[in-house]
């Protein structure tokens, strides 16, 4: 069984004049929706194996606030520089590449190209992935290889402004 958890990179800072696209950090907002959604989603009892992340500021430092909730190092957190615009197809290669020992794996990317991946994934769609939203399927595989084909199970969609969080 895999599991695929999907992040949206919290929001993100427009003030500073200067930097490259790549560069922008999070803004106080992304600053506080990342431990919070951090700590929804290990409140879910999941076990993460991995965190794969886009090398811009801004997804790397929201997988490092999720890779301290579940005790991980930022040493430990996988920077794959395709998730950067990445389109659905680039999520497909990166997600057959995952070493197989894993059985959980999150990304953390970007839109719009997220919003489209995780809308291939399975009957669940949403018009738009929010910043540091989160969604996350399952296949009955053994191989990430293989997760591209495989039937998937909608297991959650969650975002800072879900109104049904706190249910």
């Amino acid at each position: 069984m895999k599991t695929l958890i999907l992040v949206r990179h919290a929001k993100s800072s427009w003030d500073q004049d200067g930097l490259s696209d790549s560069e922008r950090p999070l803004n106080e907002r992304g600053k506080k929706d990342a431990p919070e959604m951090a700590s929804r989603l290990h409140k879910r009892g999941l076990k993460i194996d991995a965190f794969v992340a886009s090398p811009a500021e801004r997804a790397f430092r929201t997988a490092r606030y999720f890779a301290k909730e579940f005790d991980f190092k930022k040493d430990d957190i996988q920077v794959e520089k395709s998730l950067y615009g990445a389109l659905p197809a680039q999520f497909t290669a990166v997600v057959a590449a995952l070493k197989d020992k894993w059985d959980t794996a999150a990304l953390f990317s970007h839109n719009p190209g997220i919003t489209d991946y995780v809308n291939t994934l399975c009957d669940v769609h949403t018009d738009n992935m929010p910043t540091c939203g989160v969604f996350a399927v399952q296949a009955n595989v053994d191989s990430w290889e293989n997760f591209a084909a495989a039937e998937k199970s909608f297991l959650f969609f969650d975002y800072p402004k879900n109104p049904l969080a706190a249910l």
